[in-house]
């Protein structure tokens, strides 16, 4: 199998003349040809193709700059919204303890509040039972007064006026051992 420089050299030695022969037209057609493409590429081809090169590193240079920016930015945003959010956590924490301090407060007042009012109902309903009592007792009393007089009067009607025996039933009253302590109180 024949390589592929093999079948140019095998050419060139049928051509007439060696391999490194070297064809004078051939060189400077060739050298001719090149500065011509090469002044032509310079003129029409290699200004707007470095334009375009310059253009398009300029172009990515700004894009890297931006997202540099971006990310500067970025992490900027990033370390503010985590000290809002430390801050936030903060506040948080200091309205808790406020509310639970407020309601402390709220729960003290409504049980002193309440413990008064408590305390205010039961004054006035042994105050209230202390004139029942006081008004139950003077009932008794001229219930029994009248009982006595009547008693009496059966009795004693002949010798006694009303008014003298309500005068010794309410002195007899008087003098029994119950009544003088309930009288005192």
């Amino acid at each position: 199998m024949a390589s592929p420089f093999a079948l140019p050299l095998v050419l060139a030695a049928s051509a007439g003349g060696g391999f490194l022969s070297i064809d004078s037209t051939l060189f400077w057609a060739t050298i001719v040809l090149f500065a011509l493409f090469a002044w032509i590429l310079g003129k029409f081809a290699w200004g707007p193709l470095l334009k375009f090169v310059d253009d398009r590193e300029k172009t990515i240079r700004e894009q890297v700059d931006s997202a540099q920016l971006a990310a500067a930015e970025a992490k900027d945003l990033l370390a503010r919204h985590q000290e809002i959010l430390k801050g936030a956590g903060r506040e948080r924490e200091e309205i808790l303890q406020k509310a639970l301090k407020e309601a402390e407060q709220l729960r003290g007042e409504l049980v002193t509040k309440a413990r008064a009012d408590a305390d205010q109902v039961l004054a006035r309903t042994r105050e209230q039972m202390g004139r029942e009592k006081d008004q139950v007792i003077a009932e008794l009393r001229a219930q029994v007064a009248d009982i006595a007089v009547e008693a009496a009067s059966r009795i004693v009607r002949s010798s006694l006026d009303e008014a003298t025996q309500r005068k010794l039933v309410d002195d007899y009253i008087k003098e029994l051992p119950g009544v003088r302590s309930e009288g005192r109180a």
